[in-house]
């Protein structure tokens, strides 16, 4: 098995006793690894990086390296002043002294550790659990937004800007192939018309960070609630996982995400569109922990658009889905026909929620 033999090639004590997929993720092959010595177990996640997705690994671990280094020591030097242990993952070096290890095939393969005695949620448990997560989102960004933009790749050029996600619907939608599948139901039909309603507004957030309004800074890229880690000794949150997606972008990126993400009880899989809607009780507490951190960094610009995110992030990841349902379903995995029309739907009936409650939404912003 190519996980085992790439495991050993990590600085680890020890002996390997079991490598084994955990399932998780849909862009990486993830496997957790165990070892032992006579006295001691030491149990990381290995990583096959996806190159058709990232296609510079190298630069995923450059910018974690640049990522974990100044954490952690902003992490240290405020120990003292904080309420609970932060955590972040740390990379393992190779034998060789690399970040990453490369196999036979040219593929790039990195180790990191296992948060200690943490876990996490695929869905929200509890307006405290919601509160937890906006409160390390903010944290989160407040350690890491005096590293200079200049210093971190891009390693996902394009991610989040939905002007460009919109010129991919376009040109799948402009193929015999594309025509034909939104004319195949009513519902691609009414998916189509929502996009051509959204057009000309889908370019609020990159329009202000042309006019100098917003601007670029490191962001995690995907806070959704599985990536917060909770303590299990005190139920407090404990850090953010998944670095992969560390970059230069707009924190509102981050926020709409973990947003949408958190507030939509029903989840991106629901049937049942009744079901899916924006929940501003979890907005409100998300909103209270996140701006507990966020107030020492937010201009008045940044807290003017975060509605906009909000919404924009819904509607953006629903044209994604919408796009790869046009295309012939080629990015997203899928596990039925029609997943990638069934998803779009669910993220479009959740912007209509965040729209028709604009007024409370912002409300809450206003007076964080």
């Amino acid at each position: 098995m190519k996980a085992a033999l790439m495991a050993q090639k990590f600085d680890v004590a020890g002996r390997l006793v079991t490598v084994g997929s955990t399932g998780a993720g849909n862009v990486n092959d993830t496997y957790l690894a165990i070892f032992r010595t006579t006295f001691s177990e030491e149990r990381f996640i290995l990583l096959r990086v996806n190159k058709n997705v990232f296609p510079h690994p190298e630069y995923i671990m450059e910018n974690m390296m640049v990522l974990t280094e100044h954490v952690h020591k902003r992490l240290e030097a405020e120990a003292h002043m904080s309420d609970r242990i932060w955590q972040l993952p740390r990379l393992i070096p190779a034998k060789d002294g690399q970040p990453f290890a490369i196999d036979g095939d040219g593929e790039y393969w990195r180790a990191i550790s296992l948060i200690a005695s943490a876990h996490s949620y695929e869905k929200v448990q509890s307006i405290e659990h919601a509160h937890e997560a906006g409160f390390v989102l903010g944290q989160f960004q407040r350690v890491i937004s005096d590293i200079d933009v200049d210093r971190l790749h891009d390693t996902l050029v394009g991610f989040h800007i939905t002007p460009e996600y919109l010129r991919t619907f376009d040109q799948a939608a402009a193929t015999p192939e594309g025509q034909e599948r939104l004319r195949s139901s009513v519902e691609a039909e009414h998916c189509q018309r929502f996009v051509e309603e959204h057009r000309e507004w889908c370019t609020i957030l990159e329009d202000a960070k042309d006019r100098g309004e917003l601007s670029l800074r490191p962001i995690h890229g995907d806070p959704k609630i599985a990536n917060i880690m909770i303590d299990d000794a005190t139920g407090k949150g404990t850090c953010i996982v998944d670095l992969d997606t560390v970059k230069p972008g707009l924190i509102h990126y981050d926020v709409g995400d973990c947003l949408r993400s958190c507030c939509n009880p029903a989840g991106e899989e629901a049937l049942d569109l009744s079901q899916v809607f924006f929940d501003t009780d979890l907005c409100d507490s998300i909103v209270s922990g996140y701006m507990a951190h966020a107030r020492s960094f937010l201009t008045d610009a940044d807290r003017h658009h975060l509605y906009d995110a909000a919404r924009l992030i819904a509607f953006e990841l629903g044209l994604r889905f919408f796009a790869d349902f046009v295309a012939g379903d080629v990015y997203f995995k899928v596990r039925y026909d029609g997943q990638n029309l069934n998803r779009a739907r669910v993220q479009f009936r959740l912007t209509e929620s965040i729209e028709q409650r604009e007024r409370i939404i912002r409300k809450t912003l206003d007076k964080a």
